[in-house]
């Protein structure tokens, strides 16, 4: 499978290894707004620089991975479907819900087979947790817990322009409550503050928050955020059950346990996304490969990433307002607002 990669900033580096290290993809142009990003990519990997539009006209290339600013990934998502290319577009699918649901209506047929690049999905420990759910292991899931911090917060810069924690940092995890629920929240509640710099909240976003998602069957779902975590990368799933409790832990930078006197201590977890999550983006990429071959459905749709997205319009509405928020209310407005 002949592939074009829009964009070569830091996630772009991570999914051009993804695609060259597989048996069955090769990676042939790569495009960047800032030429020597391309071309330093396109050294290192022996392909070609080239404009999105161009690696998008291009007939030959079978795939394209869009790892560009996010309010770009609408419309080359757009592009790419008429071009009759696979998709695998990193997430969010856009800053604006409005937006992500006409990229779904112009998609048409075609949203199900492009992939949104929610990698947390595809974690190994994740997957088996999500595994044993499903085969009935812990009974009925009941409570959910996903705890994801970040060793240290982003510059100001990117928090101005990334839409906020909750589309930018817990979309992550609202498509991992998606995943392991089964099915969306009927209702999000959310808490934020700005602890950790202020400088965050004087840009009018949150570092800290908590969001809780009600299911129509009575689970309950928490979701805990937070830009800093001195002591490294924290990224734990827990699911009590009716039968049982699973857990999914943090990796760590060793598994030396040294136990004294003095007490048990251990490492810490790897530092960032990076070292935590590159099987992930290999497996995501496999994952791709597979379902554009046909052997498998898509894993992780359009309709999956506009339905983060919404969860993440809810709790911004949420956290701002300091009520619940109804899914079914987020959704329809969005629609509406689409149509016009």
């Amino acid at each position: 499978m002949r592939v074009g990669l829009l964009g070569a900033g830091r996630i772009g580096k991570v999914h051009a290894q993804a695609i060259s290290s597989h048996p069955e993809s090769a990676l042939v142009a790569v495009s960047d707004a800032f030429e020597k990003n391309a071309q330093a990519l396109a050294e290192g990997y022996g392909c070609q620089v080239r404009s999105s539009d161009e690696i998008i006209a291009d007939s030959s290339i079978d795939a394209v991975l869009i790892a560009t600013p996010t309010d770009t990934h609408s419309d080359l998502i757009e592009a790419a479907a008429r071009s009759g290319k696979a998709v695998l577009c990193e997430k969010p699918v856009d800053l604006s819900l409005e937006r992500a649901h006409a990229c779904l209506a112009n998609v048409g047929e075609k949203a199900a087979s492009i992939m949104i690049g929610f990698n947390r999905r595809f974690d190994p420990s994740f997957g088996a947790l999500k595994t044993a759910i499903d085969a009935g292991e812990i009974g009925k899931t009941e409570l959910l817990s996903i705890t994801s911090f970040d060793p240290a917060p982003p510059p100001v810069e990117y928090i101005k322009v990334s839409g906020g924690l909750f589309r930018d940092m817990m979309i992550h995890d609202f498509d991992m409550a998606n995943f392991i629920m089964g099915q969306a929240p009927v209702s999000v509640s959310a808490t934020g503050s700005s602890v950790v710099d202020p400088a965050i909240g004087a840009a009018g976003d949150f570092d800290t928050a908590v969001v809780t998602l009600s299911y129509a069957d009575g689970r309950i779902a928490v979701i805990k955020n937070s830009r800093r975590a001195v002591y490294g990368y924290d990224q734990r799933v827990e699911v009590l059950g009716s039968g049982g409790l699973l857990q999914a832990q943090n990796m760590l930078e060793n598994t030396v346990v040294k136990s004294t006197a003095e007490g048990v201590c251990s490492a810490k977890p790897t530092y960032f996304f990076l070292e935590r999550y590159m099987p992930a983006y290999k497996a995501e990429w496999t994952a791709f490969v597979e379902a554009v071959q046909g052997k498998s459905k898509m894993p992780v749709n359009l309709y999956d990433g506009v339905a983060a997205l919404a969860m993440a319009e809810a709790a911004t509405r949420s956290a701002h307002s300091g009520q619940p928020v109804k899914m079914v209310d987020v959704l329809e407005e969005s629609e509406r607002r689409e149509a016009v």
